[in-house]
């Protein structure tokens, strides 16, 4: 009789279980049985381990063997559990000293030549590690940078099962093709949704906001949103920039800090969309998944284990819905649960698993079906019938979450061909931004916020007041109905943004006002104040 166990890893949405891999040997028929709720990939593993031990130089054992993953009431997913079932096997046939591998966690998926392959999830695998107080992890080699962003874990970066099998020896690395230790995990098509950027590719430079031409009032709306982390509309015809005023918003908002950086990083590591050569994503995710995508691929879900979606790609970053009318109603509605709690519930009927959806949604649309609706609508073939229809696929309830809604005008002549240097860089408008941030940061700083946008209404009505007479304006319009309690809350909210970008001490009534129009979307007056915006 032979028995040996060491541990691994399965994961539970974004958050990590240890699972104890124990083997045990008997005398009798030679079968391979595996219990503990394994999925479906997990019992072709018994092939896989089979085929990789024997391809190694061991020799597979003739009896009876029960592999056994506990706790045995935690669901069990993918071919990270490869390499600790065949360690587990050789160490209860005697080929490894059973001692040697019980304080170890390992992740990786063996082929059938014995050679590693990475797996999704290594990052948040070790953090579940750490946590537990595991202090050494093996991990294929190509993943070993990924694992090595988690302090305080020593790992082992392994290229094959005989790699491993030396190591535990004491003996020499053996000598391997290059192609075993350049064996990569590429990305996963199911789990890209649109467009999604971790971080400036290598060699190209990032989107400026200097690139814009005009648009003033959008790249002050634009500034405000990312002080706040404040939602943001923008509604325009077809070329007045909407798309390119989103795809700059992540380049003047504040970098990922430590903390923030390895949740992200973890999202996009279960996703597999990190990129190699950055394991670590400093920068905030940008996702702008195209009108057709479905309800999981935006909310997350789909077949077999729950992929996280585009709200938590978009994670500590921004979500862009291009074309946002013609999104399926129901996946627009379906973001209004992340929209305030930061968080997205898919629910099976095996359980219910959660991932983080702290994202800045921005929202594109044109005025009508045709788009031409803009400026005196001459050209416009819509009836007003169907300019309500279209702009009313975007609910009620939905447009009530949105703190900005910016009208994008079409670019004039003039501002087009504007020498250049004519709009701030991005650097410019961040450094702004991160300094807003700090002054809230330090009036936040008792608190679980971080943002304006996340405090409660309550708080910003009893314990950060405002002065009454500023609120005139405000409060005419929620006596009228123009204002639901909810949008005077959000209200408030970017008028203490538009306070800490001008450094007052409190909301001015200038600022509450401001944040009334760009709430309401209505310009009223025909002066301007010194935010920029048109009165």
């Amino acid at each position: 009789m032979g028995f040996a166990r060491t541990r691994s890893v399965t994961l539970v949405g974004v958050d990590g279980v240890v699972v104890e891999v124990q083997a045990d040997l008997e005398p009798g028929v030679t079968t391979f049985t595996l219990v503990g709720l394994p999925d479906r990939t997990l019992v072709e593993s018994k092939e896989r381990v089979r085929a990789a031990v024997v391809n190694s130089g061991e020799e597979w054992p003739q009896r009876r063997l029960t592999v056994g993953l506990s706790p045995a009431t935690v669901p069990k997913t993918g071919s990270g559990f490869d390499l600790p079932i065949a360690a587990a096997v050789l160490a209860a046939s005697g080929v490894l000293d059973p001692r040697a591998i019980e304080d170890l966690v390992m992740v990786g998926e063996l082929g059938l030549d014995g050679r590693l392959r990475p797996v999704r999830g290594v990052l948040p695998a070790v953090m579940a590690a750490a946590a537990a107080g595991c202090a050494r992890v093996v991990v294929p080699s190509v993943a070993a940078g990924e694992a090595e962003l988690v302090p305080g874990v020593a790992v082992w970066g392994v290229t094959s099962l005989r790699h491993l099998l030396a190591r535990l020896r004491g003996e020499p690395a053996p000598a391997e093709p290059e192609a075993v230790r350049d064996i990569g995990l590429g990305p996963d098509p199911l789990a890209v949704v649109g467009t999604l950027t971790a971080g400036p590719a290598a060699g190209s430079a990032p989107a400026d906001l200097a690139d814009v031409a005009g648009q003033g009032r959008a790249r002050r709306a634009l500034e405000v949103c990312a002080a706040g982390g404040h939602h943001l509309f923008l509604l325009g015809s077809p070329g007045a920039g909407k798309t390119m005023l989103a795809e700059r918003l992540p380049g003047i908002l504040p970098a990922l800090d430590g903390p923030a950086s390895l949740e992200v990083s973890a999202v996009h590591s279960i996703a597999g969309t990190l990129r190699p050569d950055l394991p670590l994503m400093t920068t905030p995710p940008f996702c702008a998944p195209h009108h057709s995508a479905t309800m999981p691929a935006i909310v997350g879900g789909g077949n077999g284990l729950p992929r996280p979606g585009a709200v938590s790609l978009a994670h500590r970053g921004v979500l862009f819905l291009d074309e946002s009318p013609e999104f399926s109603g129901r996946v627009l509605d379906a973001l209004r649960q992340p929209l305030e709690s930061g968080t997205v519930t898919v629910a099976r009927s095996g359980g219910m698993l959660c991932f983080p959806a702290r994202f800045l949604l921005v929202m594109a649309a044109n005025p009508c079906p045709c788009g031409r609706f803009s400026g005196r609508g001459v050209d416009c073939t819509c009836s007003s019938l169907m300019r309500h229809k279209y702009l009313a696929r975007l609910s009620g309830p939905l447009m009530d979450r949105i703190d900005v809604r910016v009208t994008v005008d079409t670019v004039s002549r003039a501002e087009l061909f504007a020498p250049e240097g004519a709009g701030e860089r991005s650097e410019v408008v961040a450094a702004r931004v991160l300094a807003a941030r700090e002054r809230a940061a330090r009036r936040l700083a008792d608190t679980g916020w971080t943002v304006n946008a996340e405090v409660p209404g309550r708080e910003l009505r009893t314990r950060w007041t405002v002065d009454a007479d500023a609120l005139d304006r405000a409060a005419r319009d929620m006596e009228r109905g123009f204002l639901t309690a909810r949008g005077l809350d959000r209200v408030l909210r970017v008028a203490w943004t538009l306070a800490d970008l001008h450094a007052h001490p409190r909301p001015t009534r200038s600022d509450v006002d401001t944040a009334l129009e760009l709430r309401t979307g209505v310009v009223r007056g025909d002066t301007a104040d010194d935010d920029g915006f048109e009165r």
